[in-house]
């Protein structure tokens, strides 16, 4: 059997998980933490399989910082289960060591997949997934200048090329310029898509 721990801070849903996870036959549920310091404390006293984790925690420790504690010295596996679809937070995670990322709308036979996986030392990432890990991945070393990003980052914010120059203290034609190149980088042409694409690499806000 495989032994789980089960990881929210919403009181219902970590009662829905172990719900559900009691039920399998080759999960054994060890326990339940209701905050990233607590699941730590836990893992490390209980030694599970498996740590299944939300990725928002509320305050303190979130589930990337569990990830990260847990795969060094203790070695134990994190999934990460959220309803957080994000190329920024998808990348955290896997950079952070996580063995996959889940979203909690998932078919349950996919979730005890993930973790059979997940206990075996596999990857728990589907196709998707990783497809979109690679892309953030490629952005994020694009190369793009500070004040690229800085122009993005105020793009995102709403504002016209006309505004960005005055805040900037820079012609029109300059932050032009900087949109241009960022646009060549990112490998876009226009600027939703650029600051869609920036934003999945975790380079603006």
């Amino acid at each position: 059997m495989i032994r789980v721990l089960v990881v929210d801070d919403h009181p219902v849903v970590r009662a829905g998980l172990l719900a559900l996870l009691s039920s399998r036959p080759e999960l054994d549920v060890i326990g339940a933490a209701e905050s990233g310091e607590q699941a730590i404390d836990v893992a490390r006293a209980d030694r599970p399989d498996v740590v299944l984790c939300d990725l928002r925690l509320g305050a303190g420790l979130d589930g990337v910082e569990v990830t990260r504690a847990l795969g060094g010295e203790a070695r134990i596996p994190v999934l990460i289960l959220t309803t957080y679809d994000h190329d920024r937070d998808i990348l955290r995670a896997v950079e952070a060591g996580a063995a996959g990322y889940l979203l909690k709308d998932a078919d349950p036979d996919a979730i005890v997949a993930a973790i059979e996986r997940a206990a075996s030392g596999q990857d728990a990432l589907d196709p998707a997934m990783t497809e979109r890990v690679i892309a953030s991945m490629r952005n994020r070393r694009a190369g793009l200048s500070e004040r690229e990003i800085e122009v993005l980052a105020l793009v995102a914010g709403g504002h016209s090329n006309r505004e960005i120059a005055k805040e900037l203290f820079v012609s029109e034609a300059t932050v032009k310029t900087h949109l241009v190149h960022a646009y060549g980088k990112l490998g876009v042409d226009n600027r939703i898509s650029a600051v869609e694409r920036a934003r999945g690499a975790g380079l603006i806000e």
